[in-house]
């Protein structure tokens, strides 16, 4: 029950952190989606470096663990806002934008979970 209740809790802490939403686009008007880039890529750094930090080592309890990674991370994160936005940006046939998209996200994503768990592993 504790751990549904962290993830849960952290959750809702991640869903409702500060965010700076993208503007509105149309078809004709595409640009791109630097807001949920940099919200995917400080979620990959901040899971990295919580994974190293407190689950690694079991430094934390596992409400507390399961809560920040899968609740806080999860919930802070925009997997299905970066989807819709990449099909946005195909439908607007700004294929370009769209592939940069996916590649950013992904290959700066991966980048900053890794430098995530380096700092994480110092303290």
């Amino acid at each position: 029950m504790a751990v549904a209740l962290g993830v849960a809790f952290g959750g809702a802490v991640g869903a409702l952190s500060l965010r700076t939403r993208c503007p509105d686009r149309t078809p004709k008007q595409s640009l791109f989606p630097w807001s949920t880039l940099v919200i995917n890529v400080s979620g990959c750094l901040a899971v990295g470096f919580i994974i190293a930090a407190l689950v690694d080592g079991h430094r934390a309890p596992q409400w507390l663990r399961m809560g920040l990674v899968i609740g806080f991370c999860g919930g802070y994160t925009t997997f299905s806002t970066f989807a819709q936005e990449t099909l946005d940006l195909v439908e607007a046939r700004d294929i370009a934008t769209a592939v940069a998209s996916v590649a950013a996200n992904v290959l700066v994503g991966v980048v900053a979970v890794f430098v995530g768990l380096k700092i994480g592993r110092l303290i």
